[in-house]
This record gives structure tokens, sequence and C-alpha cells, in this order.
């Protein structure tokens, strides 16, 4: 009975040692990318007509960083073209960059 409970107690001392071994990455490039975007698109003077108008945006990364806007899609040509122009080629920072890997951010243009 003995050697019973110190196994257990070893197994669970093994078992929690390798839990506080692994790292654990905190960091979602998804998330940091998206709040990148966000700062990006904020600061901008646009009329009434594309104000409260959504859009989805698929994009990839080159190999610079650099965001490439594949296609903007929405029914508004004034958020388009914005879109477009603030953000192809814009840089952004993220730990793992995976070329050509293929994005889409839903973004939502508010006062």
């Amino acid at each position: 009975m003995r050697k019973l409970s110190l196994v257990m107690v070893a197994a669970m001392l093994l078992f929690t040692g390798s839990i506080f071994a692994n790292e654990v990455k905190s960091n979602d490039p998804s998330k940091s990318l998206t709040e990148q975007i966000t700062e990006i698109l904020k600061d901008n003077e646009l009329s009434e007509y594309v104000v409260n108008q959504s859009a989805q945006v698929r994009f990839t990364l080159n190999n610079e960083g650099e965001i490439v806007v594949m296609s903007v899609d929405t029914k508004n040509d004034k958020l388009e073209s914005f879109v477009k122009a603030r953000l192809n080629y814009k840089k952004v920072e993220l730990n793992e960059i995976k070329e050509g890997k293929l994005y889409t951010v839903a973004i939502r243009i508010e006062e």
C-alpha cells in the first residue's frame, strides 16, 4: 500500500512538472493583426454614405509583412476604395509571417 502511494505521488510530481515546463504562447497573431488593422483605419474623414457600412476584407501578407488586399466585399464603392487605399501595402508586425496565407477580416466603419 505504501509503494502504491509513493508511485502515485511520483507520477503526480512528474505530471505537474511537465505542465509547467511547456511554454504557453499568449500572443494571438490574428488578434494582433486585427488590432493593427483597426489602428490603420481608425482616423478618417468619411462622408455619411460610408459611415455605418461594413465589409469583408480578404488579404494576404507578403514576405516583407505588408498587407496585400485581394478583395473587399461590400456594396459601397467608396468604402471599397477607402479600405484598399488605407490597407494595401501597409506594414504590420507579427511574430510569424505566413506568406501567402489568406486572411478574412470583417470591418465596420462607425462615427
